[in-house]
């Protein structure tokens, strides 16, 4: 979440995509926080505008196809094995291998659309692991377009308490200060 208001004017914040980065009725250069952009989304989440539903459409669809080619390639991989005779027991670790790594790429990409990892080194660490199963994290950002874009819920709460915290900021420095020490210093002291 960005808090700047420093963009010149009609200059786009920065990380904010080039498709519709602004929320309806929102211009780029509003002071206060931005919206973060989720990614094949931009910011279109804020408001659901920008052909919303299209992109989630469009993410459901574009993912569960990318999980059914990698199905594919991996059956082709599995039937090498076949081929090179290395053996069942090595056929099934590495069904074994994929399906495992299958589930915990899944669980982890879909608890990261709803909170922020609380130690990124160890997310660092099963970076390794997802990456071997992946089909699991395309399974899970299929699943979640069903409800909304992945990680909207996060970035939502966030946007929301940041804008919050920049409304009570704003509020409370209503006022020129200089003004309120002038008054304090002439007020007559009783002794």
């Amino acid at each position: 979440m960005t808090e700047n208001s420093d963009t010149p004017d009609g200059a786009a914040p920065t990380g904010a995509s080039g498709s519709g980065s602004a929320p309806t009725g929102a211009s780029a250069t509003a002071p206060g926080p931005q919206p973060e952009p989720i990614r094949f989304f931009g910011t279109t989440w804020v408001a659901h505008d920008g052909s919303y539903g299209l992109r989630r459409a469009g993410a459901a669809v574009g993912s569960l196809a990318a999980a059914a080619a990698s199905c594919f390639v991996l059956r082709f991989a599995y039937q090498g094995l076949e081929i090179a005779d290395v053996g069942s027991f090595v056929g099934l670790l590495v069904v074994l291998m994929f399906a495992i790594c299958s589930a915990v790429a899944f669980r982890k990409t879909w608890e990261g659309f709803s909170r922020r990892p609380a130690d990124p080194s160890r997310e660092d660490a099963l970076r390794g692991l997802k990456t071997i199963g992946f089909i699991g994290s395309l399974l899970a950002y299929f699943f979640r377009t069903f409800t909304e874009a992945p990680g909207e819920k996060l970035r939502r709460e966030e946007y929301e308490a940041a804008r919050a915290r920049f409304a009570k900021r704003r509020s409370s420095r209503t006022g020129n200060p200089a003004a309120r020490k002038a008054t304090k210093a002439k007020r007559p002291r009783r002794t």
